[in-house]
Formats: C-alpha cells, sequence, structure tokens
C-alpha cells in the first residue's frame, strides 16, 4: 500500500496515440511529510502519517508544534494515516509524486460536494408523483410503513441533508505523472470540489493488469521559433543562389 495527499484541481482531457480519448481529473500534489510512523510493537497497527500544507505556529496547537517540531518540520494542516504502507520511512522523509507511475490503479477519497438539504427525489432518486389534476402527491416521500408497527422504520430514505460525505471511487488509472510540475491526472472524476484534498493510495480491490497508455503531447511554437524557421529557409536559399551564378 502507498498513498499521497494532493489538492483536486480540476478536470480535462487527453488523447493516446491511438486516438482514444480519456477523461482525467488533474490532482497537484505537494511534498507530503513523514509525520510519525507506527508499528504493531507501540501501536498495535502499522501506519505511516502523512502531513501537508504548512500552517504558522502562531495557529496551531503547543500538540501539533511539538509534533511537527519531531519531524523537523513545520506544522501541517492536513494529516493523514495510511496502513501497511510500502517502503521503511523515516520520520521527517519527503514522498512527491514520483511514488506512483503510470498505469497503476488507485483509490481516490474526498469529501463529496454539499447539497444542503435535498428531497427525497434528488437525495435517493426516487420517481415523482402523476402530474394530472386530482392527484395529491408529486414530489413527497411516499409511504412511511405498513400499519405495524405504526412507526417510521430505521433506514427509510426520507428528505435531509445531502452530500459533504467521506467517498471513495476505487480502480482509478494513473494517466500521467509530473514530478517536476507537481501533478498526477488520474482517469475519470474523483469526489470533492476544487481545491479539495484528496488522499490518492493503492488500489484495494484491484484485479486489472498494469496497461500503461502512452498520451499525446503538444509542443506550442513561439514567434522565436517562427523567425528561426524564416531566417534559416532564407539562408539556404541564398546559398543556393550563389551556387547557381557561381555555376554560370
Amino acid at each position: 500500500m502507498k498513498g499521497i495527499l494532493g489538492r483536486k484541481v480540476g478536470m480535462t482531457q487527453v488523447f493516446t496515440k491511438e486516438g482514444k480519448l480519456i477523461p482525467v481529473t488533474v490532482v497537484a500534489v505537494e511534498e507530503n511529510t513523514v509525520m510519525q510512523v507506527k508499528n504493531v510493537e507501540t501501536d498495535g497497527y502499522n501506519a505511516v502519517q502523512l502531513g501537508v500544507i504548512d500552517k504558522k505556529e502562531k495557529n496551531a496547537s503547543r500538540a501539533s508544534v511539538g509534533h511537527a517540531k519531531k519531524a523537523n518540520t513545520t506544522p501541517k494542516r492536513f494529516l493523514k494515516e495510511i496502513r501497511d504502507c510500502e517502503g521503511n520511512y523515516q520520520v521527517g522523509d519527503k514522498i512527491s509524486a514520483d511514488i506512483f507511475e503510470v498505469g497503476d490503479v488507485v483509490d481516490v477519497t474526498g469529501t463529496s460536494k454539499g447539497k444542503g438539504f435535498a428531497g427525497s427525489i434528488k437525495r435517493h432518486g426516487q420517481s415523482r408523483g402523476p402530474t394530472t389534476h386530482g392527484s395529491n402527491y408529486h414530489r413527497g416521500p411516499g409511504s412511511l410503513g405498513t400499519m405495524l408497527p405504526k412507526r417510521v422504520l430505521k433506514g427509510k430514505n426520507l428528505p435531509g441533508h445531502m452530500g459533504a460525505e467521506t467517498v471513495t471511487v476505487q480502480n482509478l488509472e494513473i494517466v500521467e505523472v509530473n514530478p517536476a510540475e507537481s501533478y498526477i491526472l488520474v482517469s475519470g472524476n474523483i469526489p470533492g470540489a476544487k481545491h479539495a484534498l484528496v488522499l490518492i493510495k493503492s488500489a484495494v480491490k484491484n484485479n486489472r493488469k498494469k496497461n500503461p497508455k502512452e498520451i499525446m503531447t503538444y509542443v506550442e511554437e513561439t514567434v522565436v521559433d517562427n523567425v528561426e524557421d524564416v531566417q534559416e529557409e532564407a539562408t539556404v536559399e541564398t546559398e543556393e543562389t550563389t551556387t547557381e551564378e557561381k555555376s554560370e
């Protein structure tokens, strides 16, 4: 198991060399710091605690400041544990985007967008009632139960708060890893609003073989490149003209 914390930037699309379009989500990955290493002897389980995004000491508690000093770093805004992490990490180690490779299958966990109070149709996808005259049932929750036990049973789908829950999307593929610009492209969509914190970790239910895809890259030409090309063409034409004049 390996993982890293990042921020969701937004969605875009890339093309493979075979011409296939792949919708991807861009995840900005800052350098993660190993804040704590847990083991079976002291904590009862193996885990690595990662921290990301610095926080001012004046806004941090004394406990978090002391915790960060053990890792020789500043207090972090977000902390997350990854159990059974691969590799031998030490407190204070840095983890960057190159921990993953193109073709790796991952699970992405984030907090879904909050929708506020929503009815049963929007929240649970229930069907609405008839719209004809005489109907007194349009967008209500419907029957709340049988004659007995004369109460609403637990688990009934009713209107209420929608979203703002921890959601995990499984078996997504890493399309591109760019350590130089600190971002990862993940196939498909992931939970959360823009700039929301997400956790990318190895897939738990992965049965697929690794199949990295080669994506198209584009090089933008600048005005300087065009001027240089024109100058080279002019130089070649001048040399050809001079050679023809000498031969005559």
